[in-house]
């Protein structure tokens, strides 16, 4: 603990149609969330919320939760750049090419957890700030620095006890965590921050917030309170089921049950599937906003 020092890393970035989108490096899972949407801007999906929508992003998560899960943690350890798999165009090809756009591929696979709070700012100058803050469930490790009153997180609990391999407990070794506040830069000026509490359901909420606005036109507030789903984990319960809140067109839901996905029907804002928030400034100047009506937060101006 003594040799730990905090460091400033470039974010991740990758390149879609009309924007480039940013994130944190590892050993966040922010290559997971950036993985996602380019696979998904690869993939023909005419109709927001429709099946080829939902259906598109969830199988794009699976594919980024493969890579995610075999090579993200803490960066001295990695034996693969997240950069260089979000600059390789044929990589991303193959990932999207690997997906049936009529079948679910097989999800065995358990979950990360995660408890957090997103909270994104934009000032006068234009700065905007995408950040996120979490000790990793309630009292995090429930120890308290005297001297501070600095409750320590417990993200060390997120590590495997296995003698090696990915994210395998070893001194001096930072954990794989799920925190990855986004933000992007569009080519019409736009500057947009965006993100989630949620852990496992982080990147599935941006994508589908950002989908919902940038690619399918739906107003800031329409795309963060539209219904969600969750592939895989709720709050300290392992799943590998499909969760979605009950407003979903009654078609979609059948589409994506002949297509093979493991359907769980959720109560309609549900905490499940997180408290998104996000802001847009303009290139007019103006700053639009967005809170989610699953939370407490809330947009204000000062």
């Amino acid at each position: 603990l003594a040799a730990h020092h905090a460091t400033v890393r470039p974010p991740l970035h990758v390149d879609i149609t009309g924007a480039r989108l940013f994130n944190m490096a590892p050993p966040t899972q922010g290559v997971a969330s950036l993985l996602i949407l380019a696979i998904f801007d690869r993939l023909r999906a005419d109709r927001p919320d429709g099946f080829d929508h939902i259906h598109g992003l969830v199988e794009a998560t699976k594919q980024a939760f493969l890579y995610r899960d075999a090579h993200v943690g803490d960066p001295a350890f990695m034996t693969t750049d997240a950069q260089a798999i979000l600059d390789d165009a044929a990589g991303l090809d193959a990932m999207a090419a690997a997906i049936d756009p009529a079948a679910a591929s097989p999800w065995p696979r358990p979950s990360q957890a995660g408890d957090t709070t997103w909270m994104g700012a934009v000032d006068a100058d234009g700065v905007a700030v995408s950040m996120i803050q979490s000790i990793y469930f309630e009292y995090g490790s429930g120890l308290v620095l005297p001297r501070s009153g600095i409750v320590w997180q417990n993200r060390g609990s997120s590590f495997r006890l296995a003698e090696d391999g990915w994210n395998a407990l070893r001194p001096g070794r930072k954990p794989f965590h799920t925190l990855n506040p986004a933000g992007a830069r569009f080519a019409d000026g736009r500057t947009m921050v965006y993100g989630t509490m949620g852990g496992e359901g982080q990147p599935q909420t941006q994508a589908a917030l950002f989908t919902r606005y940038a690619r399918y036109g739906m107003t800031l507030q329409q795309a963060v309170t539209a219904p969600r789903w969750l592939l895989g984990r709720t709050w300290g319960e392992d799943s590998t089921s499909l969760k979605y809140e009950d407003r979903f067109a009654p078609d979609v839901i059948a589409g994506l049950a002949r297509a093979g996905h493991a359907l769980e029907p959720m109560p309609a804002f549900t905490s499940t599937m997180g408290h998104a928030g996000a802001l847009v400034l303009h290139p007019s100047g103006l700053i639009e906003g967005a809170s989610d009506p699953r939370s407490d937060g809330m947009v204000a101006a000062w």
